[in-house]
């Protein structure tokens, strides 16, 4: 199959998820939508829903959305890039006009279907995947990191870490029974419960340009953004009356990689470890007339923080400086296990994440507001050299010690969002992370330097309108600002760390956008 044709399946799979609206299924968490949140007035869904692209049960759905916008520090942008620019990055460094792809949703496909083979059970599936569409490649967050592998600071363009990694259906593949009275219950490539309830919760629907939550996975995959989707996984969703309730278990999967502790080891020393990157969770939820709420919890083993490039440069001028595979920190004595070339560089935890959410409408206005408490400890169970990251991507280095001690990040978030009119909504949002002090012993002051195992926070506010000219297309203006501070604005968790070459960053943008 030629690249064009995967792309063009690619996008007709995006979009869909049974029982869940087509344009919210292609967002993202680490990913963005923007369902009845920013995009969709209620009269406009109404209407898509009325004539969906239906044949024989089978529904073909898509996005595209696409604009332009100014970042106050940027980098170059890459085709691999799904998310644009608008969150403060480490590396980002001149003021720029830049192309913004996906700005209040993920363009792409989607294929979704519904057959009932009994009273009132059916079988159900979901295939979709995340296109940019600055560029046509698939949505590859891991991609756009090792591109930048071997290359001075000062030449870098755009690194992001997401779940979506180049994978033929980044978003979503998975089939299951659907039962009327007993609920449903799937199993393949799907949501963490933490995404779903991002989507619904987060006044900007998880756009990528005015979304913290939704341009960085923290929150949505339980503390590290790649579990935002996961692989293997069985989920099962029901509801009563105004009660729901949902579950999810991921099944170990991929490779462990080759470890050890000792300070000194050699490729045929270290032990082959098994894969133990279980996950599971639980959602409890309900609504009362206008009010909405849900509680979910979320336990993630040996979750991935890919930090690239590899373990990044002392200053602008200088290239990344691992030339070797290194584990705990400690060097592979002799040929290296797994080459730097196209691998990743990654920090293993494992997750413990609470998040309570809620939403009320009144009148012309809805009412957002969510808090989630993510402990981090490091992993019981070690990943090594060539363990696998999403999209199969190999890790060449690891650090599994990488927390003196347990790491509590907490996210706050609130907005409005007021329907001025039949067609058009204003959304103020609001986002806030912050974390502990985790350094031991702890020497954390401007005096002495912050290193990232210090307290620091990072805030963001933006504000958009979005009007639908028609009831699929629709145009978008807004503005985000966002910094960072102490702990948070160290970009490398090595030695004394290297600080965001700007704290801040400010990216008005304005775009439009096409679902059907």
């Amino acid at each position: 199959m030629t690249r064009q044709l995967m792309l063009a399946s690619a996008l007709v799979l995006v979009l869909a998820a049974p029982g869940a609206p087509a344009l919210a299924q292609l967002t993202s968490p680490d990913a963005a939508p923007a369902p009845g949140s920013s995009a969709s007035p209620d009269a406009a869904a109404k209407s898509d829903a009325a004539a969906p692209l239906t044949w024989h049960g089978i529904t073909l759905y898509g996005t595209f959305d696409v604009g332009v916008g100014w970042v106050s520090h940027g980098l170059p942008e890459n085709g691999y890039n799904y998310e644009g620019e608008a969150l403060v990055n480490r590396n980002g460094n001149h003021s720029r006009f830049l192309v913004a792809p996906n700005n209040l949703s993920q363009t792409g496909l989607g294929l979704k279907g519904k057959e009932e083979f009994l009273s009132g059970w059916s079988f159900v599936f979901n295939a979709s995947t995340g296109i940019n569409p600055q560029s046509g490649d698939l949505a590859n967050a891991a991609h756009a990191n090792t591109a930048n592998n071997g290359l001075p600071r000062k030449t870098y363009s755009i690194t992001i870490d997401g779940a979506r990694a180049g994978q033929a259906f980044n978003d979503e593949l998975y089939a299951g029974i659907s039962s009327d009275r007993f609920g449903t219950l799937t199993f393949g490539r799907q949501r963490a419960l933490g995404t779903d309830a991002m989507l619904q919760y987060d006044p900007a629907g998880g756009a990528y340009s005015f979304s913290f939550i939704g341009y960085n996975g923290l929150m949505a995959g339980g503390g590290d953004t790649e579990d935002s989707r996961l692989d293997d996984a069985l989920k099962y969703r029901i509801a009563y009356g105004p009660v729901h309730f949902g579950a999810l278990y991921k099944f170990a999967d991929g490779q462990g990689g080759c470890y050890s502790a000792g300070a000194t080891w050699t490729a045929t020393t270290c032990t082959s470890e098994s894969p133990h990157n279980s996950a599971y969770g639980i959602d409890v939820g309900g609504t009362f007339r206008g009010f909405s709420a849900d509680i979910v919890f979320q336990q993630v083993n040996q979750a991935i923080s890919v930090l690239n490039p590899l373990l990044g440069p002392t200053s602008p001028a200088a290239p990344y400086q691992s030339t070797v595979d290194s584990i705990n920190t400690n060097p592979i004595n002799g040929a290296n296990l797994v080459g730097p070339d196209n691998t990743e560089y990654g920090i293993v935890t494992d997750n413990t994440a609470l998040m309570v959410a809620a939403k009320y409408v009144w009148g012309q206005y809805k009412f957002f507001g969510g808090y989630e408490h993510i402990l981090m400890k490091n992993p019981a169970n070690p990943l090594g050299v060539g363990a696998t990251a999403q999209g199969g991507y190999l890790l060449s280095g690891v650090e599994d010690n990488n927390l003196d001690s347990d790491k509590i990040v907490q996210v706050f978030w609130t907005g409005v969002k007021y329907a001025f009119d039949r067609k058009t909504d204003i959304t103020l949002s609001y986002y806030h992370e912050e974390q502990n002090d985790f350094r031991v012993p702890s020497t954390c002051s401007p005096a002495a330097g912050f290193r990232s195992s210090c307290a620091g926070t990072l805030d963001e506010v933006s504000l958009y309108a979005d009007h639908h000219f028609t009831s699929r297309f629709d145009g978008y203006v807004g503005i985000a600002y966002s910094d960072v501070t102490g702990g948070l604005a160290i970009a490398i968790p090595h030695g004394p760390g290297v600080p965001y070459l700007h704290n801040n960053n400010t990216a008005p943008t304005v775009g439009v956008r096409y679902s059907f």
